[in-house]
C-alpha cells in the first residue's frame, strides 16, 4: 500500500488523475476539482479564506468544508464591514450557532481581524489584503508527490508575521500556507493532476 504522505496522483473512478487527498469523499473531489488552487481575489473573499483556515486549526478541512455555508450565513458572507461591527451579542449568537465551530477564541479572532482589516482599508484603501496575499505569488513547477508539498514556506511565515504585526490572530505559518494554496497564490496541485 502506498503511503499517502508520499503518494503521487491517483486515478479516480471517473478516469481523472487527482492529488490523492482530492479523490474522495465527494466533498473533497468537488472542492479539489473546482475550487482549490483557483485564484481568489478581493479583500472579502480572502478574509473568508483566512477566517476558515483559522477555524480549521486543530480540525480536518472536511469539517470546515461541510460547514462552510453555515459559516457564511453566520458571518454575513464574510463582508469585512459587517463583521467588523459585530458586538458581544453577536459573539453570544455565534456561540449558539450549531452550523459553525463554536470556539469563542476563534469567533472573537475573526471579528477582531475584520476590525483590523476595516481600519487598514480605511487608512490605505480597498484591496490591501489582496495586495499583501498576492505579493507572494510565484511560478513554480508542480510537485510530483505529496512529499514535495511543504506545510509552510518563507512566504507563509512572512504573511503570518505581517498580519500578526497588525494584530491579526489565529493565523500561523501553516494556516497561512494552506490559505495561499487554496487561494491559488501557490499552485500545489501535483504535476500530473488534471486540475493543475
Amino acid at each position: 500500500m502506498t503511503d499517502p504522505a508520499t503518494a503521487g496522483v491517483v486515478l479516480g473512478d471517473d478516469g481523472l488523475r487527482r492529488c490523492p487527498w482530492g479523490d474522495s469523499p465527494q466533498d473533497y473531489r468537488r472542492y479539489h476539482d473546482t475550487e482549490w488552487g483557483r485564484p481568489i481575489r478581493g479583500d472579502d473573499p480572502l478574509f473568508e479564506r483566512l477566517s476558515l483556515e483559522a477555524f480549521q486549526a486543530g480540525l480536518s478541512w472536511l469539517t470546515i468544508l461541510r460547514r462552510r455555508d453555515g459559516f457564511r450565513a453566520a458571518f454575513s458572507g464574510f463582508d469585512v464591514r459587517l463583521v467588523a461591527e459585530y458586538d458581544q451579542a453577536d459573539v453570544e449568537r455565534l456561540l449558539d450557532d450549531s452550523g459553525i465551530i463554536r470556539h469563542r477564541g476563534k469567533i472573537e479572532a475573526v471579528i477582531g481581524n475584520a476590525r483590523i482589516l476595516r481600519d487598514w482599508q480605511q487608512a490605505e484603501g480597498a484591496g490591501v489584503l489582496d495586495a499583501l496575499v498576492w505579493s507572494f505569488a510565484e511560478a513554480s513547477d508542480g510537485p510530483r508527490t505529496m512529499a514535495d508539498v511543504p506545510t509552510e514556506t518563507h512566504a507563509s511565515r512572512t504573511l503570518s508575521g505581517e498580519l500578526k504585526l497588525r494584530g491579526w490572530r489565529f493565523l500561523g505559518p501553516t494556516s497561512a500556507y494552506a490559505a495561499l494554496q487554496a487561494a491559488g497564490v501557490v499552485n500545489d496541485h501535483l504535476e500530473d493532476c488534471h486540475a493543475r
